[in-house]
């Protein structure tokens, strides 16, 4: 009986280990050597200010449609990808080109920013909790002028798509299940986390 228990655990072993590294694998090469390039400088920041968390660090690649996981939480100690879902971007992010996008950092362009982000406290807001997002660079200095911030919304699906989601109005806005997760990994974290939206 115990050799049964032992196979099965093993079995179990090996499918999560699968599970994991085939998130990774589901970029394309292009993909991967955009995110590695944005965790080196997100290192090399961490490194020199202590105020941020070493261990963990939000990179969102506006690259990929919006309808594929683009949102990617990374292990910055192992260099893995530990979770991952879709996010919406702007509605003024759209371009005649679909698929194509671009960005602005002014108010009431409902743009995304671009930039280095520090995820801050959470509040109460329209869409329940959400949090704010302090932006660390010229491209995205106005966020908290703005009320760019990380929330929740029933209309983003859970589960990658062949098509487009829906917009927000600058923020990047998440599935309330994946928002979940989220939200668990910033309450337990005793520093700021960085988020890195890139294109």
């Amino acid at each position: 009986m115990k050799i049964v228990f032992m196979v099965l655990f093993v079995c179990l072993s090996s499918f999560t280990t699968y599970n994991a590294t085939n998130k990774y694998e589901a970029l394309s090469e292009l993909e991967i050597v955009r995110l590695t390039d944005h965790v080196t400088e997100i290192k090399s920041i961490i490194n020199s200010d202590h105020k941020y968390n070493t261990k963990i660090a939000f990179l969102v690649d506006m690259k990929i449609k919006s309808g594929k996981n683009r949102f990617f939480v990374y292990d910055l100690q192992n260099n893995t990808i530990l979770d991952q879902g879709l996010v919406a971007h702007g509605s003024g992010s759209e371009t005649a080109v679909r698929g194509d996008l671009k960005f602005s950092n002014e108010p009431n362009s409902n743009c995304t920013s671009l930039g280095r982000y520090s995820v801050e406290k959470s509040y109460k807001g329209i869409f329940g909790k959400a949090f704010r997002l302090n932006g660390l660079d010229e491209t995205n200095n106005n966020a908290l002028k703005r009320a760019i911030v990380l929330h929740q919304y029933s209309a983003v699906p859970y589960d990658e798509q062949d098509y487009y989601i829906s917009n927000s109005h600058g923020c990047p806005m998440v599935n309330e299940v994946f928002f979940k997760r989220l939200e668990k990994v910033i309450e337990s974290s005793n520093s700021k986390i960085m988020m890195y939206v890139y294109y």
